[in-house]
């Protein structure tokens, strides 16, 4: 017997483990035990068959497919399945006008289930909508998407929205521990040893993707001879080649792009550099644009890190610059030892403070005159409207500094500027002290 011929005894059922595999009732289901855990509202509605709109979402291979279909073999309703890739707005009108048949015929509702249903656009969503409003059909959409972004407003609001976790690591282990002991659907009818670091192996780099979990180790045992007893030894060196790299769920337009950069900011803010260099790794890794990246650091040199070190904003300019001009992935050393620089720079944030309390005066006062020592002198006829007539040239005095009035009349009193006593900023809090000084003294 050679490999094909094992491989093709092995994979009696055709089809992929990952779906042989899916729990077919409540009891079997695994995870989410936030939502359909004894007790829960979601639980209680299925089993009492009393469902109303709802979208789940989440990561891949977290269940939300696979408990549509538990809901289907539960419920008294008719089901149809629906994949927003290969349907439109025909058979979506095919459907409801046959669910509007159903309903008025034999008084049965219709469940649509409609896979990744962030892939319908706007007019797809549009015509949907009467109908769920109405009751036609109970929608259950799927999506790997912030429904936030994808879903149009009028939808979520007549949905209940469910998010699904990445499954445990204990989660994916009794995902692959049943796919080995099953004798109907799994591996059970063959003598299976793998080894803990294997098993461990394949749950770590899933990263809680029961699906990617239990492809792998369908690859790994389709693809191993048995030794001389019969036995398929799955290995850690097998389970490596099974699955070789990790999948982040990433992405670049929804929450997951938005709370890994908040993520991000935050550790800078917080000067934790190991948390800054995670969140930049995983940016990196899942292909986010690293001119966002320079842009975030850009904007948080000046909005965290301020004056209390004012080369926070070259070095980040530094790094934007590398990104444009060498590109990556040698622009990830720019970016990390900007990222760096700014986790570990005194922080301030006296610059924002004193630039919106400026624009809210600015904004809520009234405007005042420049003060005529101040005007431009230079223009024609300027001297002789007395532009600029009595104006101290600072660098003639001592220090380079005289007192004299900067502000209009009415705001003359006004402090906008409050350095704090962080790095450099101790030092500018110190020389304003001293001309505070001076101007009180009147030299």
């Amino acid at each position: 017997m050679d490999l094909f011929d094992v491989s093709e005894e092995k994979n009696f059922h055709g089809k992929p483990l990952a779906d042989r595999m899916r729990p077919r009732t409540l009891d079997e289901f695994i995870g989410q035990e936030q939502i359909v855990g004894r007790g829960k509202l979601l639980r209680r509605a299925i089993e009492a068959d009393q469902l109303s709109a709802m979208i789940f979402f989440g990561p891949p291979g977290t269940g939300k497919t696979t408990l549509s279909k538990i809901i289907a073999n539960t419920t008294s309703a008719h089901f149809e399945q629906i994949n927003a890739v290969t349907s439109g707005v025909g058979e979506i009108r095919t459907i409801t006008s046959e669910a509007k048949d159903r309903l008025k015929m034999s008084v049965q509702k219709t469940l649509l289930f409609i896979d990744e249903i962030h892939r319908f656009n706007k007019s797809q969503q549009d015509a949907l909508l009467p109908y769920v409003e109405d009751g036609t059909v109970i929608l259950i959409g799927a999506t790997t998407e912030s429904p936030m972004f994808e879903i149009n407003r009028a939808l979520l609001s007549r949905s209940r929205l469910f998010r699904f976790e990445p499954l445990t690591d204990g989660h994916i282990t009794k995902a692959l521990q049943s796919a080995i002991d099953d004798p109907e659907r799994g591996f059970g009818n063959y003598e299976v040893q793998a080894e803990t670091d294997a098993i461990e192996h394949l749950v770590d780099v899933a990263n809680g993707d029961a699906r990617t979990a239990l492809n792998a180790l369908e690859l790994a045992v389709l693809t191993t001879n048995p030794d001389e007893n019969g036995v398929l030894n799955i290995t850690l060196e097998i389970a490596e080649e099974s699955i070789q790299q990790r999948v982040l769920q990433y992405d670049k337009k929804g929450d997951n792009h938005y709370d890994t950069i908040s993520a991000f900011i935050k550790s800078i803010r917080g000067s934790d550099p190991d948390a800054t260099l995670y969140w930049l790794a995983k940016m990196i890794y899942a292909g986010e644009d690293p001119r966002f990246i320079a842009r975030r650091l850009y904007v948080h040199a000046a909005e965290d890190v301020g004056l209390a070190d004012p080369n926070a904003l070259l070095i980040a300019q530094a790094a934007a610059h590398a990104v444009d001009f060498i590109g990556m992935p040698e622009a990830r050393i720019p970016l990390a030892e900007a990222a760096l620089y700014l986790a570990t720079a005194p922080k301030s944030n006296a610059v924002i403070t004193a630039i919106d309390s400026a624009l809210q005066t600015v904004k809520n006062e009234k405007i005042g005159q420049v003060p005529v020592h101040l005007r431009d002198a230079h223009y024609t006829g300027a001297k002789e409207l007395g532009s600029g007539a009595g104006y101290k040239y600072p660098h003639d005095f001592q220090d380079g500094f005289v007192p004299q009035q900067y502000l209009p009349d009415h705001l003359l009193h006004k402090k906008f500027f409050h350095p704090t006593e962080r790095g450099y900023e101790k030092s500018v809090s110190r020389r304003l002290d001293y001309f505070e000084e001076r101007i009180r003294k009147g030299k």
